[in-house]
């Protein structure tokens, strides 16, 4: 049987808890999640830094999951475009039972390999791509599938799953095994297993875009300013990375299109947007880079 599977002998007559002793009991056992994620850091790091090289040569990030697993790699790849403005073309869902399985479960989707091997072909995969897929058992037949079709492609594949030794784990170039055991019901692997898979996409998304230059010190300095929240947020981090009064960042972010890497370097360097745009191509788009004294030509 696997882990994930297995009766848990924690509370076995939580079915008589009161409602406070129930709320405990769900919250204490989700601790575990965050050791298992600790334990995979290592993959993790190795996932990170196979990743970048394709990334920087034009390749996509991939998702692949069923059910829970493959609504989280949805909610993964949605939030790339606003927070570091990944463009939405180079972040893709593959979820099985297409995009009704988002809202509603869409029975017996997760159980066709072939299925899995269509999609992930259709989404044309190619080698500078890095496929992810989710599994809490890592044996679901659509994501192996998937898999599958992803080596076929020559692509990067990584792969998480919630068992050890699993096939997923067994077949992904590299394996991330997030070791989260039973479950406080058993069998739901929506719960801590699959908060580990969300600390887990969580860390390696937002790793591979720390090392994208997508953010500067540890502010959100490439975000996408789609909304009245996220054009304040724009002029904040401005102020903050620059001291400067938010009259001047407003201005600044103003005249090119709240960028805010760019006019965090107009601000620092004294010079125009055009000017400073042009030390962010020069720089890969590193803030640090293109404020120094000597930016590379």
């Amino acid at each position: 049987m696997l882990k994930t599977e297995a009766p848990s002998d924690i509370h076995p007559d939580l079915d008589c808890y009161a409602v406070a002793d129930l709320v405990d009991a769900f919250i204490d056992d989700q601790r575990p999640a965050l050791d298992a994620v600790g334990a995979a850091r290592g993959k993790i790091a190795e996932a990170v830094a196979a990743a970048v090289p394709r990334l920087l040569d034009g390749g996509r990030l991939v998702y692949v999951g069923a059910g829970t697993s493959g609504r989280l790699g949805v909610l993964d790849s949605v939030e790339l475009f606003p927070t570091f403005s990944w463009p939405k073309s180079r972040a893709v869902a593959v979820l099985a039972g297409g995009r009704d399985a988002m809202f509603e479960s869409v029975e017996g989707a997760e159980d066709d390999r072939e299925q899995g091997s269509a999609d992930l072909r259709a989404a044309g995969v190619v080698g500078r791509d890095v496929v992810i897929l989710v599994a809490a058992s890592g044996a679901t037949p659509y994501v192996l599938g998937a898999l599958e079709a992803a080596h076929a492609a020559g692509a990067l594949t990584v792969g998480i799953a919630n068992n050890p030794g699993a096939p997923l784990a067994r077949g992904a170039d590299i394996a991330i095994t997030l070791d989260t055991g039973s479950e406080l019901i058993s069998g739901s692997t929506r719960l801590k297993a699959g908060t580990a898979q969300k600390v887990a996409l969580n860390t390696l998304s937002s790793a591979i875009m720390v090392r994208l230059n997508k953010v500067y010190g540890n502010l959100m300095v490439d975000l996408h300013a789609t909304n009245a929240k996220l054009l304040q947020r724009a002029v904040n981090l401005t102020v903050r990375a620059t001291g400067a009064d938010e009259e001047t960042a407003r201005r600044t972010l103003g005249s090119c299109r709240y960028r805010v890497k760019v006019a965090i370097v107009a601000i620092l360097r004294r010079i125009d947007v055009s000017a400073a745009e042009a030390r962010l191509v020069r720089t890969h788009g590193s803030v640090r880079l293109a404020i120094a004294d000597e930016s590379p030509r």
